[in-house]
């Protein structure tokens, strides 16, 4: 099986993330949350699609 660099690299962050939190994932959820807040005004979202 191929190993892709750019995979691994996120997969790499996902553990340190979890290992901040000591894999309890309602400490990591509302970390996302919180960072969510934070940069909302960061996030550009796309026009709705019209139906």
């Amino acid at each position: 099986m191929n190993v892709d660099p750019i995979v691994e690299e996120i997969r790499k962050g996902r553990r340190e993330h979890a290992a901040r939190f000591n894999y309890d994932l309602n400490a990591i959820c509302n970390d996302f949350r919180k960072r969510e807040t934070e940069l909302r005004n960061r996030v550009v979202l796309p026009p709705p699609k019209r139906l």
